[in-house]
């Protein structure tokens, strides 16, 4: 029953736009036009993007700032071999399962690191990705507050999933 959501809904849709005597090739036409013109002014952004967090998980810049903040996320009782994990989530999902798939690899799946990396990962948005991408959709310039207060919640999702897990687990 389920599968045939989807051909319904586009049935439904075709009934409706023959019956209102609509050109629905035409309108299919031109929202792909407009979808492959969002493309082209956010590709620059995310080949930016893309290429930064190669630069830095390659330089191993990562890595030595997340041992400068080892001693904060310590006093803040979030297990600090996750640092790496808080410092990449905002900058690309991909590089941030990577690295959630090495402290699970190295810690154990079922270890606090483990399951505090896997609920930071599930709590945390890739901030500057979604703003890269929304904002170029939308030709936004200037962000204002919305990476501030994107950055404050995602800390509250990593200090919350490390509180989370020494209550539950």
């Amino acid at each position: 029953m389920i599968d045939l959501l989807i051909p319904g809904i586009m049935v439904l849709v075709s009934c409706i736009s023959l019956w209102k005597k609509q050109d629905v090739y035409s309108a299919l036409i031109k929202g792909g036009e407009n979808g492959l013109r969002i493309v082209f002014t956010i590709i620059p952004s995310l080949i930016m993007l893309l290429s930064a967090v190669h630069m830095l998980r390659s330089s191993g810049a990562i890595d030595e700032f997340a041992g400068f903040l080892y001693p904060v996320f310590d006093f803040l009782g979030i297990p600090p071999e996750t640092a790496p994990l808080m410092i990449i989530r905002p900058i690309s999902g991909s590089a941030a399962l990577a690295v959630g798939a090495d402290l699970m690899q190295t810690y154990g799946v079922n270890s606090q690191i483990g399951r505090t990396a896997a609920i930071m990962l599930g709590s945390t948005e890739t901030t500057f990705y979604t703003i890269a991408v929304y904002f170029g959709a939308a030709k936004i310039e200037k962000s204002r507050y919305a990476i501030p207060a994107a950055l404050i919640a995602d800390f509250t999702g990593f200090f919350m999933a490390s509180v989370t897990t020494k209550l539950f687990f």
